[in-house]
């Protein structure tokens, strides 16, 4: 069913695609091989969508130092969840740590995050008590209310009564509260109990059969996790041709650590939220921050335009504010690979491809099928993909993630509106 719309997927794009050679114009001249050697191939055994293999293929050829090019690696990023693997690996391990008992009380839910409402605190500590001692596991594996308030503040932002569970001033590209929220729920921990959670959950959603569910209070969630083998093998493909490849997270970093492992990425090469530590080496409710904001409680985390912060600071090492900035040609990432709204400005930032997959996404789906620079690549989610959205992305009204909150236009670079697209990619 993935191909059936190879006919939709426009001969104008296929066209400006192979004609941009998906590199930019100052690179046109310098990207014809060098030497004989063939670089490394996707395999062709693993299905993709129309033509998308061919295009990623030629960025691999000609961007490649398998070439002898000369000069710095290029760069690949990714994101994780729902990206490189199906379902989300974050929820996975929140998912198991409330099975087992692992989540601990800690000493005031208000303190747990700064943007954390009256409402929130209060519906935490009536659904959790007040029996357990400060610092002690709460009994999550019974008390499903309390179950069910932790997982649904972390899902929707909201408590179980819908009452909103943050508020205040955030800028909205740069994080959401629920999502800084995460590495906070485990404060007192120390990262290799982190990771020994994350990895008994992987254990668990590897081995759960594809489409099983589980149980969190009322809440039904994905109860299995796969790597998606065509991006396995696009990884281990870009490394061999000479990449530098790196995971881009919104989630916790000692999670992320143990899935990227799995696809032969290691800790140097996975940036995520990096909480900070006491002094016995426990994690706190702070993170490290980016782009000239220090340490706080989530104000710049890996989050649409923090992932361009975070690929700035960490990869090209560019200091201050001006890490928040798209940079010149030379310190931008060869190709970019998401799945959401919340990877659409490093995605976009790539200058040989910007790979999606297609969940239904407004801005990122909006950036990929307008194709501006005839460099996006879209593709249906290797496994359970969706069925064609209905309608069309409201991208000429309300695609754009505004920073004070709330959705607008979205525009290109030269101030025009991207007109409203249809799903054509499923």
């Amino acid at each position: 069913m993935r191909n059936r719309n190879v006919a939709a997927w426009t001969s104008a794009v296929v066209t400006a695609l192979v004609a941009t050679a998906l590199v930019s114009p100052a690179a046109a001249a310098t990207s014809a091989p060098t030497t004989d050697r063939a670089c490394p191939q996707l395999s062709k055994k693993l299905p993709w969508y129309g033509e998308n293999r061919a295009k990623l293929q030629r960025m691999i050829d000609e961007r490649g130092t398998c070439h002898g090019h000369h000069g710095p690696r290029p760069v690949a990023a990714f994101d994780w969840d729902n990206t490189v693997s199906k379902n989300d690996v974050t929820d996975a391990t929140i998912a198991w740590a409330l099975k087992h008992d692992k989540i601990l009380r800690p000493a005031s839910w208000q303190k747990s995050s700064k943007w954390m409402t009256d409402d929130a605190a209060k519906a935490l500590t009536t659904a959790c008590g007040t029996d357990v001692p400060v610092g002690a596991p709460l009994p999550t594996s019974t008390d499903t209310d309390c179950t069910d308030e932790i997982f649904n503040i972390r899902e929707s932002g909201k408590t179980m009564s819908g009452a909103a569970a943050f508020a205040g001033d955030w800028n909205h590209r740069r994080t959401v509260p629920q999502y800084a929220w995460v590495p906070q729920l485990f404060a007192g921990h120390t990262v290799p109990e982190l990771e020994s959670y994350a990895a008994a959950a992987r254990s668990e959603a590897l081995a759960a059969p594809v489409g099983a569910t589980q149980q969190l209070g009322t809440h039904t969630i994905p109860g299995y996790v796969r790597y998606y083998e065509q991006q396995r093998d696009l990884i281990r493909t870009l490394q061999k041709a000479g990449f530098d490849v790196y995971i881009v997270s919104a989630g916790s970093e000692p999670v992320t650590e143990v899935w990227s492992k799995g696809v032969g990425i290691d800790r140097e090469h996975t940036v995520a939220i990096r909480s900070v530590l006491d002094s016995k080496g426990r994690i706190t409710t702070y993170n490290e921050g980016c782009g000239g904001v220090g340490r706080t409680q989530g104000e710049a985390i890996p989050y649409i335009d923090g992932k361009r912060c975070w690929i700035n600071q960490d990869i090209y090492k560019v200091k201050g504010k001006s890490a928040w900035d798209e940079q010149r040609w030379g310190k931008r990432i060869a190709l970019g690979g998401g799945d959401a709204d919340t990877d659409v400005t490093f995605v976009g930032d790539a200058t040989g491809a910007h790979l999606v997959l297609n969940r239904n996404k407004n801005e990122i789906m909006c950036r990929a099928y307008d194709n501006a620079d005839g460099r996006w690549v879209a593709n249906p989610m290797f496994i359970e993909p969706l069925p064609r959205k209905t309608g069309t992305y409201p991208c000429s009204t309300a695609s754009y993630n505004k920073p004070e909150g709330g959705f607008g236009p979205l525009l290109r670079d030269d101030g025009s509106v991207v007109p409203d697209q249809r799903d054509s990619v499923y």
